[in-house]
């Protein structure tokens, strides 16, 4: 029995922390490339930054392949005619506007370079740190591609700028939803943590998405201001003492994959010392909208759910 539960634990660890490495890097889908050479990826990352800082902007592409679910939904809302191709994520499945392009991959595999190119894209879209040895390839068949890192509020808008720009739309619409996320936000400066993980015990600095997301809700992030050693930049470990030192008035717990991530806390022994869950102010979010952005609709979501907490 021990060996089965230290199974399903260790499990569920990895798939938590496959989801989050996405996430501290960029939105990407679901298409983590665990399988590319790691001495290779920080070399990449930087040469595709310069790259993408050094040439010329790009316009007017007519075929557009995104590699990541956010890209894919901000394309099809900016012109849904030039959206041919898209990753296989969970939240582009349940979305009936995708239901007939193809896909180019497939969970967290990465994508194929063969399904890409049938398509004639004019222009790939994919994330910094993720699609690098994709692009590579892509670029040495003469495709351009554009990577993306969101992992700010100023991110997405510049993103959405970038994409305006590249298929020749106009972005006003999708820019002006944008700032109806962040109205009509209740006054609270009331303590908050957020918990993305139980084993270590991770939290968002203001570094990530989730720490900058929610300096725009008049919250107090206890960790906004931590730095520390973790499994990305944007995160820090805490121990099981900072945590009852913090003592949070709220809390957020982000399950991701069905993690039972709330079960694995409610064992920890600083648990019932927080006055959030005295007071019954925890609640559970989804791993999209919170941690990684994932589509405009999760975003939307979770400011949503976040102005109810607040109120």
């Amino acid at each position: 029995m021990y060996n089965s539960f230290h199974i399903f634990k260790t499990r569920t660890v990895a798939i938590f922390f496959t989801f989050l490495l996405i996430a501290c890097n960029s939105t990407t889908s679901e298409n983590s490339q665990n399988t590319e050479n790691s001495s290779e990826s920080s070399t990449n990352v930087n040469q595709i930054k310069e790259s993408q800082d050094s040439k010329p902007k790009i316009e007017n592409a007519k075929r557009v392949v995104a590699l990541t679910s956010l890209s894919a939904d901000i394309i099809h809302r900016l012109d849904a005619t030039k959206l041919v191709g898209i990753p296989g994520s969970s939240l582009l499945r349940k979305d009936e506007r995708f239901q007939k392009l193809p896909t180019v991959s497939e969970g967290r595999t990465l994508p194929n370079i063969e399904k890409i190119v049938a398509l004639k894209p004019d222009l790939v879209i994919g994330a910094v740190g993720f699609h690098d040895q994709t692009f590579k390839k892509l670029t040495d068949l003469g495709i351009k591609t554009l990577a993306s890192e969101t992992n700010s509020w100023d991110a997405l808008i510049k993103h959405t700028q970038e994409l305006a720009q590249a298929t020749n739309t106009d972005p006003s619409p999708l820019l002006q939803k944008y700032d109806s996320f962040l109205k009509d936000i209740p006054k609270s400066n009331d303590s908050l943590l957020v918990l993305v993980s139980s084993q270590p015990v991770l939290s968002p600095n203001k570094n990530s998405w989730t720490g900058d997301f929610l300096s725009k809700f008049n919250v107090n992030n206890l960790t906004a201001d931590l730095q520390g050693e973790s499994i990305g930049q944007g995160y820090v470990t805490l121990s099981e003492e900072k945590i009852v030192q913090q003592n949070p008035e709220i809390l957020l717990v982000v399950d991701p994959a069905n993690a039972e991530i709330m079960t694995q806390l409610k064992s920890k022994n600083f648990w019932n010392k927080l006055k959030a869950p005295q007071n019954q102010q925890v609640y559970v979010f989804d791993y999209y909208g919170l941690v990684n952005p994932g589509s405009i609709d999760k975003i939307e979501e979770t400011s949503n759910q976040l102005k109810k907490i607040l109120e």
